[in-house]
């Protein structure tokens, strides 16, 4: 059965508080904790390493979800599988193999994820939708927080749980950029199962019931 889950992004938190705001995040009822990875190169911003995620899990035991943003995804995949990741979203756009790749991340334990950017078709994962648990639609170009939502990624959701449908897939469906209470559940009704939020709990005045008004909505 398909479950609705929240996944808050530490791109935004207060990296000086890392352990408060994680948990924070954890008592507010998130599910996941989303670490997005940028490596300057694929995207033109550098964010997080393997490091990260072991300062994340000593704060919470929530499912540690590492996207990575990077180019040649097959060097780093093994670092954050070591590191601790639960799972690992690569994109599709920077995989030259990529069916070797998510054959990887299996191999070493996590649970493997696909994501396109705004730009890519959903029909290029026709092919890889049964070897995924999950799929990111990227609602904001990858590289920065606090972007404004893209409004066509809600048909693309569409489209993609109609795929999933279709083959008798309960392939989590994520989306990531620009997700607020205001957005939040037309992303749900087009499909998404998992949304992450960065902007909208991190930089609130309360982050631990930022996050509980969240995951009321995805009740």
């Amino acid at each position: 059965m398909i479950q609705n889950k929240l996944a808050p992004s530490i791109l935004n938190c207060d990296f000086s508080k890392l352990g408060e705001e994680v948990g924070a995040v954890t008592r507010g009822g998130a599910d996941w904790v989303h670490l997005d990875v940028m490596d300057g190169h694929f995207v033109p911003n550098l964010t997080i390493g393997p490091v990260i995620v072991e300062a994340v899990k000593q704060h919470t035991s929530l499912l540690t979800d590492c996207h990575l943003m990077v180019k040649e995804p097959e060097k780093m995949v093994p670092w954050f599988a070591k590191a601790g990741a639960g799972s690992i979203t690569v994109h599709q756009e920077a995989a030259t193999e990529i069916m070797s790749l998510l054959k990887l991340i299996k191999s070493l334990g996590c649970r493997v994820g696909v994501s396109i950017n705004p730009d890519t078709s959903v029909d290029v994962l026709d092919g890889i939708l049964a070897d995924v648990d999950l799929i990111l639609l990227m609602s904001v170009y990858p590289g920065f927080g606090g972007q404004k939502f893209i409004p066509h990624s809600l048909e693309k959701a569409r489209l993609l749980r109609t795929k999933c449908n279709a083959m008798g897939l309960e392939t989590d469906i994520q989306m990531d950029g620009g997700i607020s209470l205001h957005n939040a559940r037309d992303v749900l009704d087009a499909g998404v199962n998992v949304i992450v939020v960065g902007s909208a709990i991190f930089k609130s005045p309360d982050v631990m019931q930022a996050t509980s008004a969240f995951k009321a909505l995805l009740a």
